[in-house]
Formats: C-alpha cells, sequence, structure tokens
C-alpha cells in the first residue's frame, strides 16, 4: 500500500507485508462475526487505497476470499474489488473551529440590500425597480452584459445584520465585493478596492466590526483565475497607462497569456475576462504575499476566504495562499469551490490532494445538494445516503465540520424551483426560464419538500450554508433568474418560521458542531441517520444499527444522541427505536416504535 499520487491503485503485498493481525471480538458476544484490524502508519500524505484478501487455512489446505468495497462503502466478496479510499494528512495550520456547528448565508451583494441613494456610472444601467426581472437577452452584439444594478451595497447589509442574527447565521459568504465593471463582479478591476457601487474599504470593515459584535463573521470571494478585460492590470481600453494589453514592458504583462498575432487567452472563451497565468510568481506574490490581496483584507476585517474555481489553481499556489491566509490569522478559514468529491480531485493533469493538511480547510458540499435533491424529489434514499457516506469515507474529520453545505447559489436553481418547478430541457431558452414560475399546486409542494431538505440540510454533518432569499421562497432558474433582489416586505412567512426554527434547533444541540453520524435506514423511501455527541459508537453497537432498527445508537455509549428521519417515499415507515423520543419540531412524544409518514421530517430527541 503506498500513496498514489497518480490516481493509481496501490495495495500491500499479502505475500510479504503482513499489518495487524485478524482476531474475533468476543465471538460468543456475536456468533458468526469476525472482527479483523490493522494499525499501519504511513511515511506520506496523500490519498491511500485498500482492500482486504482473507485467507483460512484447514486440512486440506488454504482458501482466499477478497474483501472489497461495495455501494454505500459496505464490505462485500467479490473477484475484482473496488478499493476504499484513505486520506492521509498532517495539519500544518489550526482548525478555524469556529465555524463548526453555525450557520454560512451566501449573500449577493447588488441584489440583497439597498441603502442610501443610487449611484450612477456610466456604461451601468441603475434601476428603481427593485425586485424587477434583472436584464437577461444579449445586447446588439450578442453580448450579455451584467451591467444592470439594483442599489444593493454593504451599507444594506449592515443594517439587516440584525436579521441575519435573529435567523441564526454566524458566518457571511460575500460573492465577490471588489472593483468590477459587471453587477456580479467576477470580472475583477482592482483587487485592492471595494467597489463604489457597493461602499468603500471603511464600510466593509465597520459592516465586519458590527457582524462580530452579533456573533458573525465575514468571508470574502477571491477570483484569482482570470481578470476583467477593463481591469487595471489587463486595461484593454488603456484607461490607467500602463496595463497588459497595451504596454509590452507593463509589469503585469508576464500575467496574462498572449498570442503572436496579439490575441489573449480568455477563460472558458469569454472575451471580458482574460486568463491569468497563475504560476506567474509576480502574479502569486502580489495575491498571497504579506501585502497581497489575501491578507489586505483579512486585516480589513475578514475572517477567510472562498475560493472560486479553485481546481484552476496550481497546488503551490494553494499552499502558499493558505500560508498567506493563516499567517495573518490563524484561524482564517479557506474554502474551495469544487463540484464533485474534493478529496480524490484531478485537473489540469494535477493531483490536488486538497486536504493534505496545508491546503484548503474545506470545500462546498455540492454533491451533498444533489443527493437531497434527487431524494427529496423523487424518494430514492440512497440518492443521498451514498454521498454522505463517501464524503464522511474520503474527507478528514476537521474538513468535514467545515463543509458548505449548501442547496442554492448563484451558479444553480433556486432550491424551492428544483424541488418542484418545471422540468426545463437542457435547451431551454432564457425566454422560456424567464416567464416560467410555480402554479399555486407547485408551490404548495415546494414548500413541503424544501422543509424537508432545511431539516436533512440543518442537521447532516458540515454547515450549512443558506443561499440569500431562499428563506424567503425566491424561485428561479440558473443565471440570472437565481439572482433577483430579496423580496423585503414580501418574503414566505412560514418557509422564514421553518428556517428559524430549524437553525435554532441546530445552535442549541452540541451534537451538530463535531458529533458522530450513523445511518438508520435508507429503505421505501426512508432516510435515518443518528447524530453522536461524543465518540463513534463502536463495536456490536455499531453493527447492529443498519435498516430501520436505531436502537443501537441509543445505548449506554451514546452520551447524547439527535435522530432526523425524513419519509419521501409514497407509505407510512417505523423507526424501530427504544424508549421516549420528542419530535422538537412538533413537540410530539412516542413510545418505542416512532411512525414517520409519506412527506413528514422529524428530528427525535430521548
Amino acid at each position: 500500500m503506498a500513496p498514489a499520487g497518480d490516481g493509481t491503485h496501490a495495495a500491500f503485498d499479502g505475500a510479504h507485508t503482513h499489518y495487524g493481525s485478524s482476531a474475533y471480538d468476543d465471538p460468543a458476544a456475536r456468533p458468526g462475526f469476525g472482527a479483523f484490524s490493522a494499525d499501519f502508519t504511513p511515511e506520506e500524505t496523500g490519498l491511500y487505497w485498500y482492500w482486504f484478501q482473507i485467507r483460512q487455512d484447514d486440512i486440506d489446505g488454504h482458501t482466499m476470499a477478497t474483501v472489497g468495497r461495495g455501494d454505500g462503502g459496505c464490505a462485500v466478496l467479490t473477484d475484482e474489488p473496488r478499493a476504499w479510499q484513505m486520506t492521509v494528512y498532517e495539519p500544518a495550520y489550526a482548525d478555524p473551529d469556529w465555524i463548526w456547528g453555525g450557520v454560512y448565508y451566501h449573500v449577493f451583494v447588488d441584489r440583497f440590500a439597498a441603502s442610501g441613494e443610487p449611484i450612477h456610472m456610466d456604461g451601468k444601467i441603475t434601476r428603481d425597480d427593485w425586485g424587477g426581472m434583472p436584464e437577461y437577452l444579449p445586447n446588439e452584439n450578442g453580448e450579455i452584459m451584467n451591467n444592470d444594478f439594483f442599489g444593493g451595497n454593504l451599507e444594506g447589509l449592515r443594517e439587516k445584520l440584525p436579521y441575519l442574527a435573529d435567523l441564526g447565521v454566524t458566518c457571511i459568504y460575500l460573492s465577490p465585493i471588489f472593483e468590477a465593471f459587471s453587477s456580479h463582479k467576477y470580472d475583477t478591476t482592482d483587487y485592492m478596492k471595494v467597489d463604489p457601487m457597493f461602499g468603500d474599504e471603511e464600510g466593509f470593515t465597520r459592516l465586519c466590526a458590527e457582524a462580530a459584535e452579533m456573533g458573525m463573521r465575514i468571508i470574502c470571494d477571491g477570483v484569482f483565475s482570470h481578470t476583467g478585460a477593463d481591469s487595471r492590470y489587463f486595461d484593454i481600453y488603456d484607461r490607467y497607462g500602463d496595463g497588459a494589453y497595451n504596454h509590452p514592458d507593463s509589469p503585469y504583462r508576464d500575467w496574462y497569456y498572449f498570442e503572436e498575432d496579439g490575441g489573449y487567452q480568455s477563460w472558458w472563451g469569454f472575451s471580458t475576462l482574460p486568463r491569468i497565468r497563475k504560476d506567474n510568481p509576480a502574479y502569486q506574490e502580489f495575491i498571497t504575499g504579506e501585502n497581497g490581496v489575501i491578507r489586505h483584507w483579512l486585516r480589513a476585517g475578514a475572517s477567510g476566504w472562498r475560493l472560486d474555481v479553485v481546481d484552476e489553481l496550481p497546488v503551490d499556489f494553494v499552499e502558499k495562499l493558505t500560508a498567506g491566509a493563516k499567517a495573518e490569522k490563524a484561524d482564517a478559514l479557506v474554502l474551495g469551490e469544487v463540484w464533485e468529491d474534493a478529496s480524490s480531485k484531478i485537473a489540469y493533469e494535477e493531483r490536488k490532494n486538497y486536504f493534505e493538511g496545508n491546503k484548503l480547510d474545506s470545500v462546498m458540499n455540492y454533491p451533498l445538494r444533489q443527493g437531497i435533491i434527487d431524494f427529496v424529489r423523487n424518494g430514492d434514499a440512497r440518492a443521498i445516503s451514498r454521498p454522505v457516506s463517501t464524503i464522511l469515507e474520503n474527507y478528514p474529520a476537521r474538513v468535514v465540520h467545515s463543509l458548505m453545505n449548501l442547496l442554492g447559489s448563484h451558479d444553480t436553481d433556486r432550491i424551492i424551483t428544483a424541488l418542484a418547478g418545471q422540468r426545463l430541457g437542457p435547451d431551454a431558452t432564457r425566454e422560456i426560464k424567464a416567464v416560467t414560475a410555480m402554479d399555486p399546486q407547485a408551490w404548495a409542494t415546494g414548500i413541503r419538500r424544501l422543509k424537508m431538505a432545511v431539516v436533512l440540510q440543518m442537521t447532516l454533518p458540515g454547515v450549512p450554508c443558506v443561499y440569500y432569499g431562499d428563506e424567503a421562497g425566491m424561485e428561479g432558474y440558473n443565471d440570472p433568474f437565481n439572482r433577483k433582489c430579496f423580496p423585503w416586505g414580501h418574503e414566505n412567512k412560514e418557509l422564514q418560521d421553518w428556517y428559524r426554527r430549524v437553525i435554532a434547533i441546530r445552535r442549541e444541540n452540541h451534537v451538530y458542531k463535531k458529533g458522530a453520524y450513523r445511518l438508520l435506514s435508507e429503505e421505501n423511501g426512508l432516510y435515518a441517520f443518528a447524530r453522536t455527541d461524543g465518540e463513534s459508537p463502536t463495536g456490536s453497537d455499531a453493527s447492529a444499527a443498519t435498516g430501520s432498527d436505531a436502537s443501537a445508537a441509543t445505548g449506554s455509549n451514546a452520551s447524547a444522541t439527535l435522530i432526523t428521519a425524513a419519509n419521501c417515499g409514497g407509505e407510512l415507515q417505523y423507526l424501530r427505536l427504544f424508549g421516549t423520543w420528542t419530535d422538537l419540531l412538533t413537540g410530539k412524544t412516542y413510545e418505542d416504535d416512532v411512525p414517520v409518514l409519506p412527506g413528514q421530517a422529524m428530528i427525535l430527541k430521548q
């Protein structure tokens, strides 16, 4: 067994190397079961894969059995085993444990809250119809400009801090706030300046300070794979006088990819986003150095960073970036945008190994989002249990405790639309998306399903993230229809109250900070799991807690246990328990077996 940095599987040669031993663990108590254990200390950090070969000797010789990974991580006998993955890390930095047990809230700044007089700037459309439809059609040149502004700003957010504190938020994740042409700000013009449409650095520092007084922190969005073409660095219109595009002797010239014909490489073909040479030492120093972008905004009040398309950043750049952040603030949080299993991510011919301890603290948990949608909408419990099990197997616990468990973002359909809206095909036009909305029946279904999704999101391992307005019932398909203005004064109070209630349960129970997870049921539309405060149950108890029988998760070695159960099937299901349990959502008390109705979610406490 060895670290497989190139993505190949590696295994111990059982004919030459043996680790540990096999022995029955109290066979009298567990007839027919054997416990096998092994101790192994890796020499290097990285990814390891393993399976088991078991030899049984008898009078006629010996027989061999190969045990590999089955669906959901269970062990199966097989001639061609799938391997389990083991992520080996050596923490180089202190954990940002201030986020553990908390709640993220994702703010798209221009559309969340406005304060003060509207600002007018050349080339930008200042809207006076808060809540109107964002511009979604291309201009006469076929370009989507993203240049309409509704007036959301940092001061408006500051005034809404009491609302977020009351909701139960502990960390506000801001979409990019730095100077840029567009309303989304992913086309950075100046990394060292807050966009004037949003405010200024003094206002940002005041926002961070007042949020801290209310028990909340702020993290920024770092966009380091590309800049705007109209930035002070690329300067396609020669506004600044020393930009890379017009000046071969520019200090920024080597930051970009220029072609012999005078053209340049852009990010995914968008001419407004020239691609950065991310291995350029001068650029890396500008971002990660002592006076660089990362440390500057941490000094200004931020508590961490979310890194846009982090898989496009070279590993050594991520290491330097995180080292710089931790040097400025030891408990700074560094999250990455990754859409797949981030533990084994390979991108641009490079194994990322994000979780070795010197790179990312955690990532955005998109696999969980899809699992929740598939389960709640279609009733397949394994659609959610499988990604949860895989993540818990592959991610170090310290990574799991900071995971950003999102249901929606500025890149996805609104969660209520994803759960109950009309399913539009991949060829649906923007015109169709703009006029397609849920009817009253779909709306009622969406509220019911979203309530169930929220219960799962708030109680699974990791930290839930609320995309602004999801708690108010905002609907819409992907960009820009998921980026409408927050409906102040027109919120869906039923959903708002539900979010507030479930978040309060989360915040009041320490088990959700770093409690162990145990799957209890994934059958017949019933998904149930226990969160246990303290060490995970072991031995015979651990093996018994399967199917719909949760009694093993409530034994004497479980100091505090909460159980989440959700039935997205079409029939009544029973969760087999012992003792007296109270559903924290309804206040109802149950003795032993707990009936879970179709469409019902429960949080049970003994």
